[in-house]
């Protein structure tokens, strides 16, 4: 099955999506959050909102365009997310995002679909200001070889060698955290039903990738931003391995300038699990 090459360029229609409170603080416990973190969990204190939030009302948008692409879904992986912050992410509103193939370029044993997403006010005296942007990466298996160009060279963000991270956050996971995730969007069986984890490959649920990447939006917070969400500007990460729900994952960050840090996720293997993770902040 060919997948469609001629979506580069093509915006989408507005993706409406509305959330209150309720919403930002489920996704809270779904990456992790713990009771030391009760601004993010008690509306009674805002809530204020962990910026990988941005995550959540886009995720429709990348699964628009997988299903655009015509590719079988069992062939398809999340490569790369990153999110980039306009201002902090309210509580509660009505938002829109619209999405746009940048590329779709040929490595060889598959194809890469690079995807751009805006997301802003669909209401209210901001409407149409812009709220955050979601750049995520669509790895299709299979679907290579077919004479395009093979797109710019990956990003590589290795931790300084021999250097003592600046910080470094250790939390395990708990053996339901994908059940809990997955009610903020992401319902595909792969993460909650045994029998449909071993036809992909596992030997059980495996935990989204974006839970893990949310967990490490939380140590990067605790870690680089003191807890203020507002000064996280943008955080990428390649997604490099698989966790399962119970994994301890240890978050580490090397500042390399002035608001720029390398960050890893490592299981307690010590198996990299997100890599070339860079995270900026004010």
């Amino acid at each position: 099955m060919a997948i469609k090459l001629d979506l580069v360029g093509k915006k989408s229609d507005a993706i409406p999506f509305a959330y209150t409170w309720k919403d930002t603080v489920l996704y809270a416990l779904g990456v992790g959050a713990k009771i030391d973190e009760l601004e993010f969990l008690y509306e009674g204190r805002g809530p204020k909102v962990l910026p990988t939030f941005a995550v959540v009302p886009s995720f429709v948008s990348m699964i628009t365009v997988a299903g655009d692409l015509g590719a079988n879904p069992m062939m398809i992986l999340h490569g790369e997310q990153k999110i980039i912050l306009h201002r902090p992410i309210p509580p509660g509103a009505k938002l829109a995002t619209t999405s746009e193939v940048k590329g779709i370029y040929d490595k060889g044993k598959g194809a890469l679909v690079v995807v751009e997403a805006r997301t802003s006010f669909a209401d209210g005296a901001e409407k149409n200001e812009p709220v955050f942007d979601n750049v995520f990466s669509i790895f299709v298996r299979g679907e290579g070889g077919f004479g395009g160009e093979r797109g710019p060279e990956a990003v590589k963000a290795d931790p300084p060698e021999g250097a003592a991270p600046d910080f470094e956050v250790v939390e395990q996971t708990t053996r339901e955290q994908a059940l809990l995730y997955r009610l903020s969007g992401d319902v595909n069986p792969l993460h909650a039903d045994p029998n449909m984890a071993k036809f992909g490959g596992f030997d059980r649920p495996i935990l989204h990738g974006l839970c893990t990447y949310g967990h490490a939006g939380r140590a990067v917070l605790k870690g680089a931003c003191n807890g203020d969400p507002s000064k996280l500007r943008s955080f990428g990460a390649r997604f490099a391995g698989v966790v399962f729900p119970g994994d301890t994952l240890t978050t580490r960050g090397w500042k390399v300038s002035d608001g720029k840090y390398v960050v890893t996720v490592t299981t307690q293997e010590g198996k990299l699990v997100l890599s070339n993770a860079i995270a900026e902040v004010s």
